[in-house]
């Protein structure tokens, strides 16, 4: 099980990596036309409201309920046999809530607006300018809400890939609406939500072509009284209701950013983005991989597989997660201006992302940790303890926010967030503890043989850092090579000291060692 388990993330992971790659394309694109000015403000609230909104209808809410109930379906009710009634029923029913949820946004686009992004208001330009922009990007979510559900199914049939690359193609939308759409519009900014609905199409036109290769079909009918149905949303409820906590939390983020200097909101986004790639790249995947294995382990009572499995999750977490939070809390500025400091974006950009990025940075072991952690409630189908949790730590956020905004300004904000987190990922870890799903002794010395191989990758990365690397000074090539090569050397030398230490591929391959 753990063989095909590694075979999945690496899937996941690759596919994910390459999208992410094309994200952090689109982004230097956006940063090089557009740098962090009220257009970019503008872009980047339109572009989260809907994004927002997706937490309930596609991975977050929906997925997080549906897997579970899918397999159980396809495991204990001859699925096989019939082939997709509770894909059509749930399809259908999403298509008609979504399409009236859009078109209720963009008619109340400047309402979701004024809720959102308050501070706007002082500006008519930006205020205005985003309220344009929502409505251009509002039907995104219905296509990624579908794309999502069409997703889960080809995980449960164990095909990860297409939906882990199919992000790509909404980066690819917006590149090239930036670069060829752009310079044709009278204000060029709207070029990229033009180029988000696109990208949402393509999405759910590759996702609907890799479901039908499986010989499933959709057709129209709704059924509220099939069992499969009254199940996924009985057990949406609470995690919706956890949804909205995530959402109220976000929402006071942007909130209390929309009333900061003109691009506050642009440095927390750059600094999110850089987060997002090993946060999506690894901890995305490895909770979508684990997920359907888990439910099966739950469905089945097998116990002892269940907690193997979480631990070898959790082994996996600690070997990438803690190396690159080190480093990119070491190398913040270098691979900001790297990526992002051309054209519009400013070296005073780079200076104030870095501040937000290296804040976030110390919260990425618990961004990753608490997907696996929810993942073992989740596949349980134990709804209501992690929103329960996940008050507590929207709570503390919203303190934390309050107390640091006003000395800290944006990073006092990225700074509640990984506090926030931290907080999250430890009462998740005690949850399972005190439920006897966790093999936490078993597996120690891996531990401090991580924390020992991270700390000397650190310390001769501030070795390094003596050295004179002008990096404001060299061409973009230049940037690139000299960040590519101190980041294999502390691969290596990270890599080398696991070695040394005794730790081997099969240490994180098999789930019972």
């Amino acid at each position: 099980m753990s063989k095909r388990l590694f075979e999945a993330i690496s899937v996941v992971s690759l596919m994910t990596m390459l999208s992410r790659i094309f994200g952090f394309i689109r982004d230097m694109v956006i940063a090089r036309f557009f740098g962090a000015s009220i257009y970019s403000d503008a872009f980047f609230v339109a572009f989260k409201i809907p994004n927002l909104f997706r937490r309930f209808f596609a991975e977050g809410a929906f997925s997080q309920a549906f897997i579970p109930v899918l397999s159980e379906y396809k495991e204990n009710e001859g699925f096989v046999n019939e082939p997709n009634t509770l894909i059509e029923k749930i399809f259908s029913l999403m298509t008609i809530v979504l399409c009236a949820f859009v078109a209720l946004g963009i008619i109340f686009a400047s309402v979701l607006v004024y809720i959102f992004a308050p501070g706007f208001a002082e500006n008519d330009i930006k205020y205005e300018i985003t309220v344009e922009l929502l409505r251009l990007t509002f039907p995104y979510l219905a296509f990624i809400s579908l794309t999502s559900l069409l997703g889960s199914v080809l995980n449960i049939y164990g095909k990860f890939a297409i939906p882990a690359f199919t992000p790509a193609l909404l980066n690819l939308s917006i590149i090239i609406s930036a670069i060829f759409l752009s310079p044709n519009l009278n204000n060029p900014i709207f070029a990229l939500g033009f180029g988000v609905s696109i990208g949402g199409v393509l999405q759910l036109a590759l996702q609907y072509y890799a479901f039908r290769s499986l010989g499933l079909r959709i057709s129209f009918g709704l059924d509220f009284e099939h069992s499969g149905i009254k199940k996924v949303f009985k057990l949406m409820v609470p995690v919706i209701f956890g949804a909205s906590v995530a959402q109220i939390n976000l929402l006071i983020d942007t909130v209390i950013a929309s009333f900061l200097v003109s691009g506050s909101v642009s440095w927390l986004y750059f600094a999110d983005r850089i987060i997002e790639f090993p946060l999506g790249a690894f901890g995305a995947a490895l909770s979508v991989a684990i997920l359907p294995t888990l439910s099966k382990q739950a469905n089945l009572s097998q116990l002892g597989p269940f907690k193997q499995t979480l631990a070898w999750a959790l082994r996996w977490v600690w070997l990438i997660a803690l190396p690159a939070s080190v480093g990119i809390f070491l190398l913040a500025s270098p691979i900001l201006i790297t990526l992002f400091a051309y054209g519009e974006f400013g070296f005073e950009d780079v200076s104030r992302t870095s501040d937000a990025l290296v804040a976030y940075s110390l919260g990425l072991p618990a961004f990753i940790l608490i997907k696996v952690f929810a993942s073992g409630y989740f596949s349980r189908q134990d709804t209501k303890t992690p929103v329960k949790i996940a008050v507590v730590a929207l709570v503390v956020n919203v303190i934390l926010n309050l107390a640091l905004v006003g000395s800290l300004s944006h990073v006092g904000l990225a700074l509640a967030t990984s506090i926030s987190a931290w907080l999250n990922a430890g009462l998740l870890w005690w949850g399972l503890k005190k439920a006897d799903l966790m093999m936490n002794k078993k597996h120690r010395f891996y531990y401090l043989k991580i924390i020992a191989a991270t700390v000397i990758m650190a310390i001769c990365l501030k070795l390094v850092e003596k050295f004179d690397l002008s990096w404001h000074r060299m061409e973009i090539l230049e940037r690139i090579g000299s960040l590519f090569f101190i980041i294999f050397l502390a691969a290596f030398i990270y890599a080398a000291v696991l070695i040394v230490l005794g730790l081997r591929p099969r240490h994180f391959v098999s789930s019972n060692l």
